[in-house]
């Protein structure tokens, strides 16, 4: 009943033993071709020989092509006519049946006779137009010929003088009969030889003794060779007025060639009788036996019948739902949001959705429903998917499961590292002062500067590994710039070298037309220096190291699905080295916050987690593209600059003595008394008036007081009044204050150039205390 909303398992059932019945009717037929034109779909599908007479590829016929095909090789002059006919068939009609050339090999043209039929739903809808093509070239050469004959007297003709048993004939009547020429037969020698089962020639076994003078046809057995014609006769009753006598004149010509076309058609109509009851007797038992839901609803979303799968399904009798409205049987907290996907199923050829549906004892079942619309009808095919989802529900709750397991492992590995590489760091740092405490209480001071040098190697390294872990969390404070990355490279290829060894071939290809890139100058560096780490060790026999800069501009379409990178232009700095590679497996975890391949002690998983937060934090994205045992190329995308600013000098800095000051009074606010003792100790040091603070609502007195200050420093992180509300309240009460903000994490400080205002700077700790009082002294001078 719903041809289009079978299942894809169901539905070729029928149609294939259809389709099968009419290949063995078009064998049987020996002159016949068929076809199958699925109307809903627009498909035809013809047998071999459709595809040999009208001159196309038989494996794409037997596949199904557009129905545009039918007309291929159609004599123009016939070709409208054809369409008409078809066009019917389409709107409903029920038999066709035309005559009508198609193109020869040998550019002459066939006949053929297309004789069809439709196949109709239980709606009366139109859904299968099929037929057959018989070659009747040969019948239209007889006529031809006869016509031909006729005109010129080469028929067959004989006369019958009433009251005589011999009729006077002509030669080519002779040679019909397969007689030896002559003038006068007898009527019993003709008739003898007509087969028993059809009319004689001459009949005068009537009640009157005249010839019937009704056309005939009959079947003869040729005299002199046997072999069986079908002959046609036609004739009348002619008056002799001279002589008062009655005279039959009647012609005799050959129509073998039509009995067999004849007799092919019948066959094969016979046929496509016995397909159509099957197709729709095969389509019943499909809808009655159908353990999924067929239906069949209106333009107005009311359902018009429904398949007796329903009561199985849903526990509703059909009666019960035909006639009522689709949105009734859906889940009341679902119908809001089904009405667009139900518009969009009625408004278009064919759609796809899933529907929560209530079953008679008011539990819900999920359908996934296929749609195809045809005139006023959507026809649509259901299949219950409740025990799927709720198996994918249970996978999904699963796999959360795994990979709250697996990321919960990947902390206590992650846990592991970073407490063995702290411990060695404090282990610098507290056996290096210890040793300095002993010497100078021994009075010992000579060698000082050694166990200085590395407890301030140890700090240096876990300020290191601490700005890792904030660019892992996005939460380090950027100094964005506009930076020349060919210039940065370069400056960074002497340490490359001094890391990669000699077994590293190194290639820096770097476009003198490479954008300027807009990130931190100092992060990036780490960043790149990570990378180039990462390929030395994927490459422990050497290889070569590839560092390349480019420019792209991405479009939508070129991003991928749940990439956070948005359309613009970037430089890309790409990393390739030629070492091991990686599996997909890997690359899918690679930049996972707590995953490494390395062991424990060799590293904490958090470089190339970094490297991905970095650049994201910097509004750029990174990418891994890996092969094993080929290669890995690491891309990392940063936003183009759009500024004419120079590039961050990337050359290291001089030692330089830490300026003093002047007197300047400086306001220090700093919740760790530890960093407060340090800073307010260095700026007395260095010759300023220091004022000091735990917290905002210390500060605020002497911010609201009349009393001089020059500069303001401040933790961001404070509790209560963080740093940034400290500021602004300290600017509104001092607007020519200048602010210096320290800080080690701030989550709203990730972008020093959106946090700061104008006359605020920006210090990140660890720092040096002579970085502090340079930093100081450059805010006073301004």
């Amino acid at each position: 009943m719903i041809e289009d909303a079978k299942s894809s398992t169901e539905m070729p059932t029928a149609l294939d033993a259809a389709q099968r019945r009419l290949e063995l009717t078009l064998d049987a037929a020996g002159a016949t071709c068929g076809w199958e034109w699925d109307i809903p779909a627009r498909r035809l599908v013809a047998d071999a020989k459709f595809a040999a007479i009208t001159h196309q590829d038989p494996v794409a016929l037997a596949d199904g092509v557009s129905t545009d095909r039918f007309y291929v090789s159609i004599h123009p002059d016939d070709l409208k006519r054809v369409k008409l006919a078809v066009a019917g068939i389409l709107a409903g009609s029920e038999v066709f049946s035309k005559e009508y050339r198609l193109l020869r090999n040998d550019g002459g043209y066939r006949w053929v006779h297309a004789r069809g039929r439709t196949i109709f739903s239980e709606n009366d809808e139109p859904m299968k137009f099929v037929g057959v093509l018989v070659d009747i070239t040969e019948q239209k050469r007889t006529s031809e010929q006869l016509r031909i004959a006729q005109s010129a007297g080469g028929i067959g003709t004989f006369e019958h003088l009433v009251g005589f048993g011999t009729i006077t004939v002509s030669e080519q009547f002779c040679r019909l009969f397969g007689l030896h020429p002559t003038k006068v037969l007898p009527i019993r020698t003709l008739n003898d030889l007509i087969h028993p089962d059809d009319d004689p020639l001459i009949d005068l076994s009537g009640p009157n003794g005249f010839q019937n003078e009704q056309d005939i046809e009959f079947r003869v057995r040729r005299a002199a060779d046997g072999q069986e014609r079908w002959l046609a006769r036609r004739g009348e009753y002619v008056d002799d007025l001279e002589s008062n006598a009655r005279r039959y004149v009647g012609v005799v010509f050959d129509i073998t060639e039509t009995k067999q076309t004849q007799e092919s058609l019948r066959e094969a109509n016979q046929k496509l009788s016995e397909i159509a009851r099957d197709s729709v007797r095969d389509r019943n038992r499909v809808w009655k036996n159908s353990r999924d839901l067929l239906v069949v609803i209106g333009l107005d979303g009311v359902f018009r019948d429904v398949s007796p799968s329903w009561q199985q399904i849903l526990g509703h009798q059909v009666e019960e739902v035909v006639g009522q409205k689709v949105l009734d049987f859906v889940a009341v907290d679902q119908r809001e949001a089904i009405q667009p996907e139900l518009k969009k199923a009625i408004e278009n050829l064919y759609a796809e959705l899933d529907a929560t549906l209530i079953h008679a004892d008011g539990s819900e079942r999920i359908v996934s429903w296929m749609t195809s619309r045809e005139d006023d009808l959507v026809y649509a095919y259901g299949r219950d998917i409740t025990v799927e989802k709720q198996q994918k529900a249970i996978l999904e709750q699963t796999e959360d499961q795994l990979r709250q397991a697996q990321k919960m492992e990947a902390v206590g590995q992650l846990t592991g590292g970073i407490a063995h590489d702290f411990n060695n760091m404090l282990t610098g740092v507290i056996g290096a002062l210890s040793l300095l405490k002993r010497r100078i209480a021994a009075g010992r001071l000579d060698e000082l500067d050694k166990f200085i040098d590395a407890a301030t190697s140890s700090a240096h390294r876990a300020a290191a590994l601490t700005h890792r872990l904030l660019a892992f969390s996005r939460r380090q404070s950027l100094d964005r710039h506009s930076i020349d990355l060919p210039q940065l490279v370069h400056s960074m290829e002497e340490l490359f070298r001094r890391t990669l060894g000699e077994q590293v071939e190194i290639e820096i290809m770097t476009g003198p037309d490479t954008w300027k890139a807009v990130t931190d100058a100092n992060q990036l560096e780490s960043a790149v220096l990570n990378l180039v780490i990462n390929a030395r060790d994927a490459m422990p026999n050497g290889g070569k190291l590839t560092i390349e800069t480019t420019n792209v501009t991405l479009s939508q379409a070129d991003l991928a699905k749940g990439e956070t990178l948005r359309p613009g232009s970037y430089v890309v700095l790409a990393v390739s080295d030629t070492g091991t590679g990686m599996s997909q497996a890997t690359i899918d975890k690679a930049f996972d916050p707590f995953f490494t391949t390395k062991p424990i002690g060799q590293g904490t998983g958090l470089g190339l987690s970094m490297i991905y937060g970095f650049a994201q934090q910097s509004g750029g994205h990174a990418r891994i593209y890996s092969q094993l045992d080929i290669g890995t190329t690491i891309k990392l995308y940063l936003p183009r600059s759009t500024e004419g600013e120079p590039a961050v000098d990337q050359a290291g800095e001089e030692d330089s003595i830490a300026p003093r000051g002047e007197g300047e009074t400086v306001l220090v606010v700093e919740d760790d008394d530890a960093v407060r003792l340090l800073v307010v100790d260095v700026l007395n040091d260095l010759g300023y008036r220091v004022l000091e603070a735990i917290d905002g609502t210390q500060a605020l007195p002497y911010l609201e007081g009349n009393g001089r200050i020059d500069l303001l420093i401040s933790d961001v992180g404070l509790p209560g009044l963080n740093g940034r509300q400290l500021a602004e309240i300290a600017l509104a009460a001092r607007p020519t204050l200048s602010v210096l903000f320290i800080t080690g994490y701030a989550a709203t400080a990730a972008s020093r150039a959106d946090f700061l205002a104008p006359g605020m700077e920006m210090i990140t700790k660890p720092f040096a205390l002579d970085d502090l009082a340079q930093k100081v002294k450059e805010i006073l001078t301004k």
